[in-house]
């Protein structure tokens, strides 16, 4: 892996400082992940008690990733308020189609901006970082019409980099793996159920518990295909493991259990312009 001078990353850092201190007050969208995390311990360095973090909770977020979130918050005495979102009341959400994001932040950044109005907060933040703009997120959109700022992305801090500076900061989730809502885990236009995320987050649960970093478990009907790091193939299909993994996810309502032999990849599943 390369690594920018250090030069480089710190007058990053010092631009996204010297944003974050102009800021009179801020909500962040929380979520524990590496991004946010990071944008979180900035903020609440600069602007203590005038920094508040929003996680959103909600079906699609794995009730480890809340917990997880929720203790890190309280270890590094961050102000957290649990709000929680209604995307799934809303059919425009669970038909899933290539806009599902656009909802899922639109939702989240209407509560905020209520939140932020209630306690009179001057800014609303979320973790978008330089590396986003070169993929499709429809949340952005979502992000520009609530007037919600990406620091990140305008101090120019790509994944490598937060996770380098995460590191400096000593938070746990510098080598964090990437993390999406479980939503992301159906093919864009398959429906969305409580039911079927359950399924989702229990066969994760499952590939969590046998040890494997990054991974997704996609939901394609009665099969479940199975994408995880390359270097950990050999370690899912010995015998003992494979035979587990197998049987535990079948369990769950599963039919089938594939391995994708190409490997872990973000949004593999999502229909793009």
């Amino acid at each position: 892996m390369s690594v920018l001078p250090a030069t480089s990353l710190s007058e990053k850092e010092e631009k996204l400082r010297e944003l974050i201190s102009g800021y009179q007050s801020v909500a962040v969208a929380y979520s524990g992940g590496v991004d946010s995390s990071y944008l979180s311990a900035i903020c609440h360095s600069l602007l203590r008690d005038r920094a508040r973090l929003v996680l959103a909770d909600s079906p699609s977020i794995p009730r480890s990733e809340v917990a997880d979130a929720v203790a890190l918050a309280n270890d590094r005495g961050w102000d957290l308020t649990v709000i929680q979102t209604n995307e799934f009341e809303k059919e425009e959400y669970l038909k899933n189609d290539e806009r599902r994001c656009y909802f899922c932040k639109a939702t989240l950044f209407k509560e905020m901006n209520a939140f932020a109005q209630t306690h009179q907060i001057k800014v609303l933040a979320y973790g978008a970082m330089a590396d986003d703009d070169l993929d499709y997120r429809p949340g952005h959109q979502a992000a520009r019409e609530y007037r919600v700022v990406a620091p990140l992305i305008e101090a120019g801090l790509g994944k490598e980099e937060i996770r380098e500076l995460s590191r400096r900061l000593d938070l746990p989730t510098a080598g964090k793996a990437s993390f999406a809502c479980l939503s992301s885990r159906f093919p864009t236009g398959s429906r969305i159920t409580p039911e079927k995320m359950g399924m989702v987050e229990a066969a994760e649960e499952v590939l969590r518990e046998q040890g494997f970093h990054q991974f997704r478990a996609r939901h394609h009907g009665d099969i479940c295909r199975i994408e995880i790091s390359m270097q950990d193939v050999a370690k899912l299909l010995d015998e003992a493991a494979r035979n587990s993994v197998v049987e535990r996810i079948r369990a769950l309502g599963f039919r089938f259990v594939t391995l994708d032999l190409a490997g872990y990849k973000t949004g593999s599943v999502a229909a793009k312009p």
